[in-house]
């Protein structure tokens, strides 16, 4: 029987626009789990250190951009799938980036899914609702 608690997602992207947007595309997909976000990959990663000591709560999924200032996603990833205590928490990467490349290293690096952020708006929306709906029906992990 599923959980009836939402989880929060996590939000690591330093685009408010795109920020905005997958926040309210979740939210016109029905989607009303906490949602959190973090401008850069920095500030994210002190974040989930502090989730990982208990002084915050642990998202239930995280969404994480790779072009980021301060870390980059692929540092955090990195971190993440190291650390004992956030290391099973599911991670979305959502990046504007198709090179086969990064979507690659990504995966090596431990990432569930890889989304590419189309450049217009509409499609993002679309895209980023889809996604929500997803959210929806699947079942992550419960610290």
């Amino acid at each position: 029987m599923p959980n009836e608690q939402p989880i929060d997602i996590w939000l690591i992207d330093d685009d408010d626009g795109h920020a905005l947007l997958v926040e309210e595309s979740f939210q016109d997909a029905g989607l009303h789990n906490g949602f959190v976000r973090a401008r850069d990959g920095g500030e994210g990663w002190e974040w989930l250190q502090q989730a990982a000591d208990g002084q915050r709560q642990r998202p239930g999924l995280i969404l994480l951009d790779i072009s980021m200032p301060k870390l980059d996603g692929f540092e955090v990833l990195e971190r993440i799938k190291a650390c004992d205590p956030l290391k099973h928490i599911p991670v979305i990467m959502l990046t504007s980036t198709d090179h086969p490349r990064e979507i690659k290293r990504s995966y090596d690096l431990g990432a569930n899914a890889y989304i590419v952020k189309p450049v217009d708006f509409e499609r993002l929306h679309e895209k980023v609702r889809t996604l929500g709906f997803f959210i929806q029906i699947i079942e992550v992990a419960r610290q």
